[in-house]
C-alpha cells in the first residue's frame, strides 16, 4: 500500500458535541456574521466598562445641540440664528426702549457689588466646537462616545442580569426536577406566584421599590426573569435523573450534588447557552424601557434607555441626530443577538446532523 493510499485511509478524529456545533454555526453565514457583530459589541463594551473607550463622554466639548458635521445647517431642520441686518430691522420696528433709572431699580446696589466681585470668580472656558461628527446633545456632549458608553452599560446590565437569572433558574429548577415531591410542590408554587403577575408590571413594581442604579436594575431584572429557565431546567432534570449514567453514578456512591451538577448539568449546557442569549436580548430591551420611564440607571450614569428618554424633547425642537444614533446602535445589537440565538439553536440541536 502506497503512502498516499495509507494517508487517505486514516480517518479524521471525530468532533465532539461543541466542535460539531461550531462547524454548523460557521456554515450558517447569517448566524456566523451575527456572531462576529455580537463579539464586536462585547469588545466595545469591555472597553467602555474599563474606561478604555468613551471615558470622556461627559465632557461638554461643543455648543448645545451642535449639528452633525456631515449636514448643512439647513438640512438639520433647525432655523439658523438671525443675521445682524435682521436684528437691526427688528430693533427699528419695535417701540423705543424704556430705561429704568438707577434710583428706581430695586436691585441696582446688589448688581453693582456683584460686578465688582465678578473678576474673582471668572473662569476661562475652552472654546466649544460648532459641529461634531454626529452632533451633540443639550449639554454639548459628543453623541458618539455617549452612545458607546450607553451601549456598554446596557450590554453590561443585560449580561449580568441574564447570568444571575440563569443561576437562580438553574439551581431552583435542578432542585425541583431532581428531588420532586414536596420540594417540587413548594418551588412550583413559588414559580406560579411570579408567573401569575405580568412581567412588565412585576418589573416596574420591583424597580419602584428598589430605586435606581446599575446594581439595583440587574438584581430586579434577574428576580423577575428566572422563571423561564426554571421551567426548562426542571423539565430536563425530570427527564434525565433516571438515565443509566445517573444510576451508575449513584451505584458508585456519588452524592446528590455531584449527580445534579457534574453528571446531569453538562448534558443541558447547550440549552442554557441558548437561554442565556435569549435572556440577554430581553434584558437589554427591559433596561431601555425602565430607563426611559425613569426607573433605570442613576442620574449620573448613561445607557441606551436614558438616551432615549432625552429624545422626545429634542425631536419636538428638530434635533434628531441623537435619536438616530441610539436607534442604529440598539437595532443592530438586538437584531444580531436575535439572529445569533436562532443560529445557536440550530447548531446545538442534537437532532441536526
Amino acid at each position: 500500500m502506497t503512502a498516499t493510499a495509507l494517508d487517505t485511509s486514516i480517518e479524521k478524529p471525530s468532533l465532539g458535541f461543541w466542535g460539531q456545533g461550531w462547524q454548523r454555526l460557521k456554515r450558517n453565514k447569517l448566524g456566523f456574521t451575527s456572531f462576529w457583530i455580537v463579539a464586536g459589541y462585547l469588545l466595545l463594551s469591555l472597553g467602555g466598562w474599563s474606561n478604555m473607550v468613551a471615558s470622556r463622554w461627559a465632557e461638554e466639548v461643543a455648543l448645545p445641540y451642535a449639528p452633525p458635521s456631515w449636514l448643512s445647517q439647513s438640512a438639520t431642520g433647525v432655523l439658523p440664528p438671525p443675521t445682524a441686518a435682521e436684528l437691526a430691522e427688528l430693533a427699528g420696528s419695535s417701540a423705543a426702549p424704556v430705561y429704568l433709572l438707577p434710583e428706581n431699580d430695586p436691585i441696582a446696589k446688589e448688581l453693582a457689588e456683584a460686578k465688582k466681585e465678578a473678576p474673582k470668580f471668572y473662569v476661562q472656558e475652552p472654546e466649544r466646537r460648532t459641529s461634531l461628527p454626529f452632533g451633540a446633545d443639550v449639554r454639548g456632549r459628543d453623541v458618539i462616545p455617549k452612545t458607546i458608553k450607553g451601549a456598554s452599560v446596557s450590554v453590561l446590565v443585560g449580561i449580568l442580569g441574564a447570568l444571575l437569572a440563569l443561576f437562580l433558574g438553574t439551581v431552583l429548577g435542578a432542585l425541583s426536577g431532581y428531588f420532586g415531591g414536596k420540594i417540587d410542590d413548594l418551588l412550583t408554587w413559588f414559580y406560579s406566584i411570579f408567573t401569575s403577575i405580568p412581567d412588565m408590571l412585576l418589573l416596574l413594581a420591583f424597580a419602584a421599590v428598589a430605586g435606581r442604579g446599575i446594581s439595583t436594575i440587574v438584581l430586579v431584572m434577574a428576580l423577575t426573569t428566572w422563571t423561564g429557565t426554571y421551567r426548562l431546567v426542571r423539565a430536563e432534570y425530570m427527564k434525565l435523573k433516571n438515565r443509566e449514567y445517573v444510576q451508575a453514578a449513584d451505584a458508585i456512591g456519588a452524592t446528590h450534588a455531584r449527580r445534579m451538577f457534574i453528571h446531569i448539568l453538562p448534558n443541558i449546557s447547550h440549552l442554557l447557552l441558548i437561554q442565556f442569549s435569549l435572556l440577554t436580548v430581553a434584558l437589554i430591551k427591559y433596561e431601555a424601557i425602565l430607563s426611559f420611564l425613569g426607573f433605570g440607571v442613576g442620574i449620573g450614569q448613561v445607557s441606551l434607555g436614558s438616551i432615549l428618554a432625552e429624545t422626545p424633547v429634542e425631536l419636538v425642537q428638530g434635533y434628531w441626530w441623537q435619536m438616530l444614533a441610539v436607534t442604529l446602535v440598539m437595532s443592530v445589537l438586538v437584531t444580531a443577538f436575535s439572529l445569533l440565538v436562532d443560529a445557536l439553536r440550530d447548531a446545538l440541536d442534537p437532532k441536526v446532523k
